[in-house]
């Protein structure tokens, strides 16, 4: 076998958000014009609905008062990551103790809060944080390591009347594994084989929903004359990735790009990024990109913060960074947000759960 590489190495004004110091609540400052939601069955003391995320996560793991999950969190929500579902509010207050057990200290840091929504049809959130502490308590992974650990998560949440009732939640779990000292090839083999012995099931191989038989990938959409932001994304997304339109890049992206994405990478100009896709379209020649959420806000005249969340699927069949083909399928679900100017991204942060990846590939046949 291929020795195994480190991974970690490699238009209605808009509400906008200022981030304090770290330790700080995020302030809301709302544009001149906008109007503020009413927020139905919501709590007097939010806001508006990026309070209302900033608040009850501060309230939940900085003030430890966990048993507010009671009134945020819905009955029979349900959490999707890419190494399964969680069903249930009792099982969230399960994992939200056991992680503060394992991190007493932790402090969660907004960077960004994405969203969409009214009173009516329920609010879409995504919300970009950074996870810190140190690790005085038992994890999954082993006994306390003492170690300062300092990750990125993103929480995409529907939210009606004040309640999540369903969310998507990807955490960077390669660079907290490596921080904490673990071989993350070595801990994913590990929790592969005990989800299989467990009897967890896992996604029925299928054709990744790309080329339709012989035939090429669907084209896009028509551009319009005028410019739209979800449109704009799609394509890019749908070009780039599906039709391996490469040579696309110049048309999208900014020459100064600047990309943070899963396991510490950081990504500058299109260069640098284009290798990035090479390096995922290598071991997975057959890789699908699939849209399943997007919403944007508007920053001013042709800027635009934008949250796009999306399914990745494909086959191990080709050499790269995973080390020698397996021939496992992959399913996994990631965000993207992205800064977008004058027609162009500028910035993106993107995540997925590569240590999720690992244990696909790992788990036994």
């Amino acid at each position: 076998m291929t020795k195994e590489k480190d991974l970690t190495k490699s238009r209605k004004p808009a509400v906008e958000i200022t981030l304090q110091k770290k330790g700080d609540l995020a302030h809301i400052i709302a544009a001149d014009g906008y109007e503020k939601p009413a927020l139905r069955g919501f709590a007097p003391k939010f806001q508006d609905i990026v309070d209302y995320i900033v608040k009850i996560t501060h309230e939940i793991w900085e003030e430890h008062a966990i048993g507010t999950l009671y009134d945020y969190y819905g009955t029979n929500m349900r959490i999707h990551t890419s190494s399964g579902d969680i069903y249930t509010r009792d099982k969230v207050i399960e994992g939200t103790i056991q992680s503060l057990a394992a991190f007493p200290d932790r402090r969660l840091y907004a960077d960004e809060v994405i969203w969409s929504g009214d009173d009516d049809s329920g609010y879409y959130s995504s919300h970009r944080l950074t996870h810190e502490g140190h690790n005085w308590g038992h994890t999954a992974y082993g006994p306390p390591t003492g170690r300062k650990i300092s990750y990125r998560a993103i929480a995409d949440c529907v939210i009606v009347e004040g309640v999540i009732v369903e969310e998507w939640l990807i955490r960077d779990e390669l660079a907290l594994i490596y921080q904490l000292g673990f071989d993350v090839h070595e801990m994913a083999r590990r929790m592969a084989q005990q989800e299989s012995d467990s009897g967890r099931q896992f996604t029925v191989p299928a054709e990744p929903d790309r080329l339709r038989g012989q035939l090429p990938p669907e084209a896009p959409p028509a551009e319009s004359a005028d410019f739209n932001i979800g449109d704009f994304v799609r394509n890019a997304i749908h070009e780039v990735w599906n039709w391996r339109l490469l040579n696309k890049l110049d048309d999208y992206y900014s020459q100064q790009y600047i990309c943070e994405s899963a396991s510490g990478r950081r990504l500058y100009g299109r260069n640098q990024y284009r290798t990035y896709i090479l390096s995922l379209l290598s071991p997975f020649p057959d890789l699908a990109v699939s849209v399943d959420h997007f919403c944007a806000l508007a920053d001013g005249p042709d800027r635009y913060r934008t949250a796009t969340r999306w399914t990745m699927t494909g086959t191990h069949t080709g050499p790269g960074v995973y080390g020698e083909p397996t021939g496992k399928q992959i399913h996994i679900i990631g965000v993207s947000h992205h800064l977008v100017e004058n027609g162009k991204f500028i910035q993106e942060w993107t995540l997925f759960d590569e240590f999720a990846l690992l244990k696909q590939l790992y788990r036994p046949s």
